[in-house]
């Protein structure tokens, strides 16, 4: 660890399954002013279990972050939409439950995520589309090495409205820190 840097908490990265659904479920429900209009994750046992379903996909890899030392969910981060071939490179998902947001977790979380991605997962290329008021998200990709790259109006529709997203994005030769 450099000098100014923070201690992180440990987690762990998990695959979903069943026996995570009703701790997940309860996690979604006490963090809807959390997620706000940011991201409407899986609500129902109905739409956790497609969830589930979509990680047979060769394009999804999808991940539980637990907090080692509590061993509860302290959120989500996902690889979606991943391309092989001359363009290794996926979109990167996440979002905290309550109360783990502003603790480090999803830093952490991201950090080992980041380390799957351009390691065993072989990509080049991880983007994340964050919409340009979630400060506390970009200030995570910040730190975390990525870059700016442009903004995409009313890139995807959460709750019923289109929302404009920022690019961001870093490449395996850009992670500052081998995470």
């Amino acid at each position: 660890m450099s000098a100014g840097e923070r201690r992180l908490p440990a987690v762990d990265l998990v695959v979903p399954s069943l026996r995570h659904e009703e701790a997940f479920l309860a996690a979604v429900g006490r963090s809807r002013d959390l997620h706000g209009t940011f991201v409407a994750p899986p609500a129902t046992s109905g739409t956790y279990r497609l969830d589930i379903a979509r990680q047979q996909e060769p394009r999804y890899e999808l991940r539980l972050v637990v907090d080692r030392a509590r061993g509860e969910l302290a959120g989500v981060v996902n690889a979606n939409e991943i391309v092989r071939g001359d363009a290794p490179s996926a979109l990167l998902g996440y979002y905290a439950f309550e109360p783990f947001a502003g603790t480090g977790r999803m830093e952490a979380g991201l950090r080992a995520m980041l380390r799957e991605s351009f390691g065993p997962l072989g990509l080049h290329r991880l983007e994340a589309r964050i919409q340009p008021e979630n400060r506390r998200s970009i200030a995570l990709v910040r730190r975390l090495g990525f870059r700016l790259e442009g903004t995409a109006p009313e890139r995807l529709k959460i709750r019923d409205h289109w929302r404009d997203h920022e690019r961001w994005a870093i490449t395996r030769d850009e992670v500052r820190d081998p995470c």
